[in-house]
């Protein structure tokens, strides 16, 4: 099984391709697999080592002063507004859901990234509509509206499984122990709603991209430079805190399904293809170091800085 994990990714990518038009119908399945994905990581979780880590401060300054500034410089150098619209998603999108499951597999602390999973989702959940209100597609819409559909969709999804875990662990500890056993399988299910993402993202592609050739380039080459570094600084952040795995992961992993859905509902729709191609680069490098496993190796993808 351990040897399999190593090809699931490339497999998702491939299959995600041939029948994109399938995942657009499966799509409406994505919220209910990131759902269990991560009720079956809370219940794993000690709720008593949970802490509130100097780490998740720098995080959050990074997602937002950054996301916000590479925005404004895109603007002053009049580039399109795909183009900032991407940065500025791509950067300030939240962690990924999914991040629990290779963190995790790579030797991170559970309690560390689940706990960031939460909060880091919570904050931006309440940032988000309050920075698009001043730069959204459709900032017509007003703040108490975007803030609703937002926080909605990110409560349900993030905040409903943390409180059924925490429910459990007070009411029913010994299921909570059994449930627990099955957070190893979260991956297969990861792999499922990866294949889904990258199915939708390919049929966007074709569907949109034609006349927009060179932001699509443009986005393709930024959302590569972007996950580059998120991932660098992410390991020196880390390093400094005592988890490399984590600080990587946690800034470098995006919630691309989520952030996809924000971007269209609230951006330049094609603005989302930054978040699309970004899914397959952060993808391949998980896909590179858990074929080695060890923390150790995270060191040798990044020799060329």
């Amino acid at each position: 099984m351990k040897h399999l994990r190593t090809y699931i990714l490339p497999i998702a990518i491939i299959l995600g391709f041939i029948f994109h038009n399938l995942c657009d119908i499966l799509k409406v399945f994505l919220p209910y697999l990131i759902f269990l994905i991560l009720f079956l990581n809370f219940v794993a979780v000690d709720i008593r080592k949970m802490r509130f880590r100097t780490i998740y401060l720098w995080l959050l300054f990074f997602q937002v002063g950054v996301s916000v500034t590479a925005y404004c410089f895109c603007s002053w150098l009049h580039l399109s507004e795909i183009i900032s619209h991407g940065v500025l998603m791509g950067v300030i999108c939240p962690v990924a859901a999914s991040v629990v499951v290779v963190a995790c597999l790579l030797g991170a602390n559970r309690e560390t990234v689940t706990s960031y999973t939460i909060i880091d989702n919570m904050v931006l959940s309440l940032l988000i509509p309050l920075i698009f209100s001043f730069v959204g597609h459709n900032n017509s819409i007003p703040f108490s509206q975007s803030f609703v559909v937002i926080i909605s969709r990110v409560g349900t999804v993030i905040g409903l499984p943390f409180i059924l875990a925490l429910l459990l662990h007070f009411l029913m500890p010994k299921l909570k122990q059994q449930l627990a056993k099955f957070s190893s399988c979260t991956f297969y299910i990861w792999a499922v709603a990866f294949f889904i993402t990258i199915g939708q993202t390919i049929g966007y592609l074709f569907a949109h991209g034609k006349g927009n050739e060179w932001n699509v380039f443009a986005l393709a080459i930024l959302s590569l430079f972007f996950c580059v570094v998120q991932f660098y600084l992410g390991k020196k952040l880390g390093r400094r805190y005592g988890d490399v795995v984590a600080g990587a992961q946690l800034m470098g992993q995006k919630n691309t399904a989520m952030g996809i859905w924000i971007a269209n509902t609230f951006l330049n729709p094609l603005a989302s293809l930054f978040l699309a191609f970004y899914s397959i680069w952060q993808n391949l490098f998980n896909s590179s170091v858990l074929k080695f496993n060890k923390i150790s190796n995270i060191d040798r993808l990044f020799l060329f800085f």
